[in-house]
């Protein structure tokens, strides 16, 4: 059980008592009358063909408080999407499948490419930013909560926990981040956020000084969760990486647009665990070494914006820096672990810091390389400003697709 401990600037909302999820849908379906409420999935087709996504199905359709859900597919082809709209369909809400990879949407894609503003990179940070665009465009919901679709350990709790900071209308909130343990099958998971994340933030603290940002990162207790919710009027302005940085991007948009005490956390499971990216120690491109890389572009990206200068050597200061915390990190999990009956590889735990020790500067060199690199997402004011049909016709796509092979 947590406890109650307030650890940064960002407010923390445990799970103190356990409280019932009937409980907790019956006070949301109160709420649903003021804030209604909807769900963003981004979904790859394999995933319906997986163990995680049917069970998270299954129990979405028990969901009484839900006014919406957004479906994002990516990777299907025409009978794919027909089976998409069979195997979604026992879900009792007024649901809508986005074919990312269908005709109508492709078509709106290259009108946005047009302009410059179509997203180029395919991925969950593509997937997530036309369902953000339905959403404004449907107008059904007020309140909304994303989660991915690979969670093996789903449960109603979860969603109800999420979406709770946002939906409570004696809430001033705009934005909670769900965290949770991770813990599976006896060991401690977590890697990038264990052993990059956060000693990287106590690296810049140290390299760079006390930093109103990286405090701010700090207070999150899993800044890599891919759970979050939000006011509906966050999607405007929200400006967001297509690249494994989408988390962090996330977190950092936030707080350049809020104040934080529109912000929180809130514990969403006891127990989580979904598909684990390979480590792919040889291959900067793949799994959790390119994630890596991603990822510390994007703190260097937001650093340079409140005007921190970096170089080479200021990299390779960070990097041995990074070094030396994150093996003390290292011990302080594997004594965690070993009082709580779990097992960590020591070895194998240091090989990840060396290998994202080497990737603070391979990180650093790509940014300094691509100065003009611009690897954000317009927010969907600019994409309305400069076509002010978008919506109506992301809108219309998307419901022609339905009607059209729905009937087949």
């Amino acid at each position: 059980m947590a406890d109650f401990y307030q650890n940064g600037i960002v407010t923390t909302l445990h799970n103190l008592t356990n409280r019932s999820n009937e409980d907790l849908e019956q006070e949301l379906m109160s709420f649903a009358e003021k804030r209604p409420m909807g769900l963003i999935l981004p979904s790859l087709f394999s995933e319906l063909e997986g163990d995680a996504l049917p069970d998270i199905i299954d129990k979405l359709a028990e969901v009484p408080y839900l006014n919406e859900i957004v479906i994002g597919l990516d990777r299907a082809d025409k009978a794919q999407y027909q089976h998409a709209l069979s195997f979604f369909k026992k879900l009792p809400q007024h649901h809508r499948i986005l074919w990312n990879d269908g005709p109508r949407l492709q078509a709106l894609d290259a009108k946005l490419e047009k302009l410059g503003l179509a997203p180029k990179e395919l991925g969950k940070g593509r997937n997530v930013w036309y369902c953000m665009g339905y959403t404004l465009a449907s107008g059904r919901t007020e309140s909304v909560a994303l989660h991915d679709c690979d969670i093996v350990t789903y449960e109603k709790s979860l969603l109800a926990r999420l979406i709770y900071p946002v939906a409570n209308p004696q809430f001033h909130y705009e934005f909670s981040k769900g965290f949770y343990t991770r813990i599976a099958d006896g060991k401690m998971n977590g890697r990038v956020s264990r052993l990059l994340v956060t000693p990287l933030i106590k690296a810049f603290k140290r390299v760079i000084g006390e930093n109103e940002y990286l405090d701010y990162m700090d207070s999150f207790n899993y800044p890599l969760a891919g759970e979050f919710s939000f006011r509906r009027d966050v999607l405007t302005d929200l400006r967001i990486p297509s690249d494994w940085g989408l988390e962090i991007g996330v977190l950092s948009e936030m707080q350049r647009n809020y104040a934080t005490n529109r912000i929180c956390q809130v514990d969403i499971a006891d127990v989580y665990d979904h598909k684990h990216q390979n480590l792919s120690l040889d291959d900067a491109e793949a799994g959790l070494s390119k994630m890596s890389i991603d990822i510390t572009k994007a703190f260097f990206r937001k650093l340079a914006t409140q005007g921190e200068t970096f170089s080479n050597e200021a990299f390779r200061s960070l990097k041995a820096t990074y070094y030396r915390i994150a093996l003390d990190y290292v011990e302080k999990y594997h004594n965690d672990a070993l009082m709580n009956g779990l097992t960590t590889d020591i070895h194998l735990e240091e090989k990840a810091v060396e290998m994202f020790a080497r990737n603070i500067v391979t990180a650093g060199q790509r940014f300094l390389d691509n100065p003009m690199e611009t690897p954000f997402m317009p927010t969907w004011s600019r994409v309305i400003s400069a076509m002010p049909t978008i919506l109506d016709e992301l809108k219309e796509a998307v419901e022609l697709d339905n009607e059209e092979f729905s009937k087949e």
